[in-house]
This record gives C-alpha cells, sequence and structure tokens, in this order.
C-alpha cells in the first residue's frame, strides 16, 4: 500500500475505462463512502472531485436568488465535465465521480431548463456514466447532520434534493440505490460492493476484505 493508502496493483493490463457516479442528497454520506473505496480497492480507481466543492470552495457566490444559482449550476457543470476529461492519468480502471453532471438538474431553480443552458441533452448526460450508486439521506433522527461546512439545507430540505436527484438519475439504466441504515459502516459496504462489482477481474482481486451480506441494495437495470 501507498503512503497515502491507495493500494497498488501488480496487474499491467489496458483497462477499459469505465466510469461510475457516486450520488446522493446532503448527508447521505457520498465523501466518507467514496474514502473507503479508495483505501478498499486498488489504484486502477480513481476518485474524481466533486465539482460543487471545487466551485464553492474556490469562493464562487453561493448565494439564494434563482439568478445566482443557476450561474452556479452552469459552472458546476463545466467543471465537472473538466475534471472528468483530465482525470485518471494512468491506466485507471474506473473513474470514481463524486456527483455527475446530471445532479445539476435537482437543483436547478426555475425558469428555464439546465440542458438547454449548456447545450446538451438529458439523453446525452446519462450516457456519459456506466453506472450510478445512489445513497439515500438520512432522516434527521438516522443521523442526518451538518459537520460538512458546505453543507446549509436542513434535513427536510435535504429530503427534498434526495428525491429531486432520485428523479433526475431515474432514467439511466444500470441506477443503484443504497438505502440509509442505522449503522452507516453496513451502507458503506454496500457500496464497496456495487463499485467492486464494476471494475476488472484483475483488479477486484487486490480489493481488501468483504462486505457483509444483506438485502439492502435496490438496482434497477434495463
Amino acid at each position: 500500500m501507498s503512503e497515502l493508502g491507495i493500494r497498488a496493483c501488480e496487474c499491467v493490463a489496458r483497462h477499459p475505462r469505465r466510469t461510475l457516479v457516486v450520488t446522493g442528497g446532503p448527508g447521505a454520506g457520498k465523501t466518507a463512502v467514496i474514502e473507503l473505496v479508495r483505501r478498499s480497492l486498488c489504484e486502477h480507481v480513481h476518485v474524481v472531485r466533486e465539482a460543487a466543492g471545487v466551485v464553492f470552495g474556490g469562493g464562487f457566490p453561493r448565494a439564494d436568488d434563482p439568478a445566482a444559482r443557476r450561474a452556479a449550476q452552469r459552472a458546476i457543470f463545466h467543471v465537472q465535465r473538466e475534471l472528468e476529461l483530465v482525470a485518471g492519468p494512468g491506466n485507471p480502471a474506473l473513474l470514481l465521480c463524486d456527483r455527475g453532471t446530471v445532479d445539476g438538474v435537482a437543483y436547478w431553480p426555475a425558469p428555464g431548463e439546465l440542458w438547454s443552458e449548456v447545450g446538451t441533452t438529458a439523453r446525452d448526460e446519462l450516457a456519459r456514466y456506466d453506472a450510478v450508486i445512489h445513497l439515500r439521506t438520512p432522516t434527521a433522527e438516522a443521523g442526518y447532520n451538518h459537520q460538512n461546512p458546505l453543507r446549509r439545507e436542513s434535513a427536510i430540505e435535504a429530503a427534498v434534493i434526495d428525491a429531486r436527484i432520485a428523479t433526475a438519475w431515474a432514467a439511466h439504466p444500470r441506477r443503484y440505490e443504497v438505502p440509509a441504515t442505522a449503522d452507516f459502516l453496513v451502507k458503506a459496504a454496500r457500496a464497496i460492493e456495487i463499485v467492486r462489482g464494476e471494475i476488472p477481474a484483475c483488479c477486484q482481486s487486490r480489493a481488501r476484505g468483504a462486505p457483509p451480506p444483506g438485502p439492502a441494495i435496490v438496482a434497477t437495470r434495463a
């Protein structure tokens, strides 16, 4: 293992690159799950940072009026596209994206539509990704919190966004839904199990540990 906790991989095959999105409403645990995946799987799984964190963390104005929100979502869309374009130097088997371009639909305020504003279509954006893992947002009673300093939504607002994200990705033919659980590690293990199934067999052999069995994965396929 490297000093960054990334597991080295001995396979030298040229991998066909696949792209997988981990999404979910505020507080769903994306950041924690992605870090666990990064430390559990091999170096050929490359994480693509969340574009919203890059945009807002870099000082882009975060105002509540519709015009400012639309501007932010256009910026996030273009940053997401560029992050995916430059991601994965070397020989990545999987690009693991912390959200995808389709997430912008859930945050887009009326009037208008995100896709016409950025010159694409929902069909084209869904086709960019081979699979989607939707981590569902917990309720306030089940552990929703504000530990992330960029998180501003209440538990009720987070649930609304989570539902809109589900609608935005609903047409994807390989969308996996992982419900919130009382024990977050169970939820994380389910997500790791799905990611492991998306990487080549030569890389799967380098995966560390095994997730506990259970029925908590709901997968929809065309």
